[in-house]
């Protein structure tokens, strides 16, 4: 379970990045250098925070093919994307579930604090978006008023919450993948934010 959310988590972001990219008008390598560091952006990060190197896609292409195919994928479908912003917000929803728990796990095998393992799962998740944000000359939807990574610091608590409970590792992390998506959905759909700072 925890492989195949990898995955999914891959080929969600991934195609969020081509898909920014496209609306952007990139050209096609252009795309696919978004593409890849929205998919890998946050897992670089931890790695090397973690000092696990050479970083996982360096050590299993599996990851590079994956993000391939979500490129490919995104560009053939793209006309069948027809709400291209629904898309786009679907595929990172799924990617920033996934990857939250992803990093939490990593921290956990590393051996950190619960605290710090909610850190991680936050980076994991939200880095990649932020480099693609900042490659496509967007303010990063981490640093505006969407909820975003707050959905992910809960879902970290919501995680080592169910721990407690000896759930099966695959029941444990589908829920907490399931809450963090649910979340951000009904926080778009309802229009859930943050209070912005106004300056006087």
């Amino acid at each position: 379970m925890f492989h195949l959310l990898d995955i999914i988590g891959t080929m969600a972001f991934a195609m969020s990045g081509a898909l920014t990219a496209m609306h952007k008008k990139l050209d096609p390598f252009g795309v696919f250098i978004i593409a890849f560091v929205t998919a890998v952006g946050g897992g670089t990060l931890r790695d090397v925070l973690i000092g696990r190197t050479p970083v996982g896609w360096m050590m299993n292409l599996q990851y590079v093919y994956v993000i391939i195919l979500g490129f490919f994928l995104a560009i053939i479908f793209r006309k069948k994307f027809d709400k291209l912003r629904t898309s786009l917000f679907l595929f990172d929803t799924i990617g920033l579930g996934v990857f939250t728990l992803i990093g939490l796990e990593r921290g956990l095998l590393t051996g950190l604090h619960p605290v710090i393992c909610i850190a991680l799962g936050t980076m994991t998740a939200c880095f990649g978006g932020v480099t693609r944000d900042i490659l496509c000359n967007e303010i990063p939807t981490i640093f505006r008023r969407e909820i975003y990574a707050t959905i992910c610091i809960f879902g970290g608590i919501v995680f080592f919450a169910l721990r407690k409970l000896n759930l099966e590792d695959d029941i444990l992390y589908l829920v907490t993948s399931i809450v963090i998506i649910s979340i951000r959905l009904l926080a778009v759909k309802y229009k859930w934010y943050l209070r912005a700072f106004e300056h006087k």
